[in-house]
């Protein structure tokens, strides 16, 4: 750790393999979290831990290093501050190991972005240090890395800053980090973990709305109401967008663009708290992640407790009295706007439709009891309990004691049946429920009821299928209640198979989106669900199956299916298509200018024809010579493999070349087992003349080379005398190249210790040495472990450079 915190920038470097994930505990008892339920939801924090990790993250991002940087920076130090290892007393402690293509699925960028645009700001800002991490063979397993605000504050002030988080704490910060838009894993032979709620938005912006989303979280109490800032916010923007402008550090309108986003992925819902007059209200922001964790049920128009008076949602159907039949639900109403937000994340000021009329004072008490004038089907409600002809059904629901507006009004909004029917759900809570959800789910959520006499017979899709299926089937409702069960059941496969198709050419993720596109396309086209008549039929022969334009896969009726535009192959061939029709047009006019139009029609349809029988002949010859192409190649590519099958038989059949043993493959085992033995005794030998002789002096190398040679060759057959038994020859020879290796290694490890020892390695730890507490005058330990790292990295360069000498030396001789 001491090292890392030391290593100068130009050390740090990117690594791109993939090691393993680093565990986090599960069951801690000091989380913070309520009950068995609290351990199993990461987001069920106490006041307490939910106060010190908001306080941590926001120390972090107060860091001066990381002034001035995007949000994609400032998200990564989070997240690697989350995935630190507590201090402990360990080698590793403070630090994080990650690669970059994990860091990307964190942040929702490639892993491109990240080693260019994510790490280099970083470092440069002093609020990183990483390190690669190789294997044996100097390959890149891993990267290193060590946060330098949590480096320093741990050197700083110690435990009372903020940044020093007990481990279970760090594990808390980072369980919530998951739940919000960790990207999931698969390991073998465990549990997998879930992706988070953003763990699908990707690309541009998506750092900044997961940073949004974490800090929101963090600042929301157990009731998932945003606590909103106080004081003068600009009234275009909100006091929703001007709180997370201040949680960002940006501007209100590029928060209200996250909001807004946050709004259309079903993680924030916005609303307006409901006036007695009617009018807009205060906003506010929900967190929906958290409100369900803590069991809060959603309704899209809640009563308000406390002086203001409850005004509660009209039911489905009631006559309006500000604004015409249309515009069901406009006053008085107050909706989430998660639910709507894929139409327009935007707060409605006025509902369309609605008449303007004079602001009331809300919570006003009527002194004089209300008054009934005629000209009013409220009039005929009266002791007599009866409705005048042409009153509506819904005005005979008064009860006794409650004669008020408001509260017969309550009543029907909050009481589902009506005339005495006794339904087992009220269509008003259906209508609510369906409003609180998005519009796909929602959907989906509808096809879940079972239809009419048939519920033994057919399912709806809430029972048989999972969330995937319910999503893509949402456009064809009526058309899945229409099918038996064993139709549903090969319908079910069809649509598995064309999300898989769908996978692999988009993602796994927006798959059920783009079939449900294509089914709402479909359906489009033939005019409606209603007049499909085989439900079945449609399903697998038009509305499942993906229509190519073109010859690329990805094009489905001209769509590209992974970038949701037009696709450019069609274009071009539609474009050409379009400009010899006008060439051609153009040709005919000019040839038969004084011919009338009915003439010039027939020649150009007839050339048309022409031009498309010659481009199908084109077509026809072009792929029998791709044919043919293939057939060639395959060809060559048996004859290739046949060849390098020849080659290998050979090469296995052929002799040993040393003592001519047949089937030997060139070399056999015995051989091979003394080439390796002499190779061993020369590099032994070298190592010993190496450190030993003077390299300059040729007459004292060549002496001592010899002897040296002498004595190891001795020293071998004296170590497979003292061991030798009876073994077979290739058994021989395998102990005695096992034996000349123990000899090679345990001269390097003498020539090694020998080089530590000399005077250019003394003097470079010196100057280490001083180096390091010139920089940090309290840091005698770090200069010390740096100073035997310059001293080894020392030893290790003279033993190579003396070697590459002593071969080049030897060079003239050898070739002589």
């Amino acid at each position: 750790m001491a090292a890392l915190a030391a290593a100068p920038a130009e050390v740090v470097g990117e690594a791109r393999a993939f090691p393993c994930q680093r565990g986090v505990p599960r069951s801690v008892s000091a989380l913070g979290h309520v009950g068995e339920e609290g351990l199993a939801n990461p987001l069920r924090l106490g006041r307490v831990m939910r106060l010190r990790l908001l306080a941590a993250v926001r120390a972090l991002l107060a860091d001066p290093s990381l002034a001035g940087l995007k949000d994609a920076p400032r998200l990564a130090t989070v997240v690697l501050y989350a995935k630190s290892r507590a201090r402990q007393g360990g080698q590793d402690d403070l630090q994080s190991s990650i690669w970059g293509a994990e860091l990307g699925r964190w942040l929702g960028m490639s892993d491109s972005t990240v080693h260019h645009k994510v790490l280099p700001m970083l470092r440069g800002s002093g609020a990183l240090r990483t390190r690669v991490v190789t294997d044996a063979k100097g390959h890149p397993t891993g990267l290193d890395c060590l946060v330098m605000p949590l480096w320093n504050a741990h050197h700083g002030e110690g435990a009372t800053h903020p940044l020093a988080l007990s481990k279970c704490e760090m594990a808390t910060l980072l369980r919530l980090i998951e739940a919000l838009f960790g990207p999931g894993w698969a390991p073998k032979d465990k549990e997998p973990t879930l992706p988070g709620l953003l763990a699908g938005r990707t690309g541009k912006g998506a750092a900044t709305d997961r940073l949004g989303l974490l800090l929101m979280v963090l600042s929301t109490r157990t009731s998932g109401w945003l606590r909103l800032c106080v004081g003068s916010v600009m009234k275009r923007d909100g006091r929703g967008a001007a709180t997370l402008a201040r949680l960002l550090g940006c501007s209100p309108s590029g928060a209200r663009k996250v909001l807004g986003r946050l709004t259309e992925a079903g993680v924030v819902a916005r609303e307006r708290k409901a006036t007695a007059t009617r009018m807009k209200g205060r906003g506010r922001v929900m967190l929906l992640p958290i409100a369900r964790a803590y069991g809060r049920v959603l309704a899209p128009a809640e009563v308000l407790q406390g002086s203001e008076a409850a005004i509660s949602q009209r039911p489905d159907g009631a006559v309006g009295d500000h604004a015409p039949a249309e515009a069901a639900g406009a006053l008085g109403t107050r909706k989430v706007h998660g639910a709507e937000a894929a139409e327009g994340a935007g707060d409605q000021e006025r509902p369309d439709g609605a008449e303007l009329h004079t602001d009331h004072a809300s919570g006003v008490t009527p002194v004089i009891p209300l008054q009934l004038s005629g000209g009013f089907s409220g009039e005929g409600r009266g002791g007599e309990g009866r409705r005048p002809k042409r009153a509506c059904v819904r005005e005979n629901q008064a009860t006794g004691g409650k004669g008020t507006a408001a509260g017969s009004r309550l009543q029907v909004a909050e009481v589902g049946p009506l005339r005495g029917e006794n339904p087992k759900k009220s269509p008003v809570d259906e209508r609510r429920k369906q409003q609180q959800q998005p519009a796909a789910v929602a959907a989906a959520v509808r096809l879940t009821a079972v239809g009419g006499g048939e519920t033994q017979q057919r399912q709806g899709l809430g029972a048989s299928l999972d969330l995937r299926l319910r999503v893509a089937l949402a456009p064809v409702a009526d058309l899945w209640e229409r099918l038996s069960s064993g139709q549903q059941a090969v319908a079910r496969r069809a649509v598995r198979a064309a999300l898989r198709v769908l996978g692999g050419i988009a993602d796994e993720a927006s798959a059920p989106q783009l079939l449900a596109d294509r089914l709402t396309d479909r359906l489009q086209e033939a005019g409606g669900q209603a007049l499909v008549r085989d439900p079945m039929g449609w399903l697998l022969g038009r509305g499942l199956v993906q229509r190519q334009a073109c010859t690329d896969v990805r094009c489905d009726d001209g769509i590209r299916l992974d970038t949701r535009g037009d696709c450019p192959a069609c274009t071009t061939m539609v474009a050409d298509r379009r400009a010899h029709r006008a060439r051609l047009r153009a040709v005919v006019d000019a040839q038969l200018a004084g011919s009338d139009h009915a003439d010039r029609r027939a020649v150009y349809e007839a050339r048309l024809r022409e031009h498309t029988l010659l481009e199908a002949a084109r077509r026809e010859a072009r792929h029998a010579r791709t044919a043919i192409e293939v057939e060639q190649r395959r060809a060559a590519a048996a004859r290739r493999r046949q060849a390098e099958e020849a080659a290998e038989l050979a090469r296995r059949s052929a002799p040993c070349t040393d003592c001519g043993m047949p089937d030997a493959a060139g070399l056999c085992p015995r051989c091979t087992y003394r080439q390796r033995t002499e190779r061993l005794v020369q590099e032994a030998v070298d190592l010993a003349v190496a450190v030993r002789a003077d390299l300059d002096d040729p007459e004292q190398v060549a002496a001592l080379t010899e002897r040296c040679e002498a004595d190891t060759r001795a020293l071998l057959t004296q170590v497979c005398q003292r061991t030798a038994r009876k073994l077979a020859a290739a058994d021989e020879a395998l102990t005695a190249q096992e034996v000349a290796e123990r000899i090679r290694n345990e001269r390097r490890a003498s020539a090694f210790g020998r080089l530590l020892a000399s005077d250019e390695a003394e003097e470079e730890a010196r100057a280490v040495y001083e180096m390091v507490l010139r920089r940090r005058p309290c840091g005698r330990q770090a200069a010390e472990a740096a100073a035997e790292q310059a001293r080894r990295r020392t030893a290790d360069y003279l033993l190579h450079h003396k070697l590459g000498q002593l071969a080049a030396d030897r060079a003239p001789h050898r070739t002589c």
